[in-house]
């Protein structure tokens, strides 16, 4: 075997692991892509779920302020 063939069978040898690593790098691409779509739609069902705590303890926070006089009474 000449070197040139070695060199030739090298070559293609190297085409099909790029061609492998290419669609391997696809692959995985398109498992990022989900994952980040997944944490998009985590993020705004979190956002959804806890909104309405927030709302509750603006309400108690005003409630609480309401019930609190500062005048003092005369008996």
């Amino acid at each position: 075997m000449t070197e040139e063939e070695k060199l030739e069978i090298a070559m293609q040898n190297a085409k099909k692991v790029i061609e492998e690593m290419k669609k391997e790098n696809a692959k995985l691409q398109d498992e990022v892509d989900s994952l980040w779509a997944m944490m998009d739609e985590i993020t705004k069902s979190d956002i959804e779920n806890y909104s309405h705590l927030l709302k509750d303890l603006e309400s108690d926070a005003l409630i609480r302020s309401l019930m609190i006089t500062k005048k003092k009474v005369d008996c």
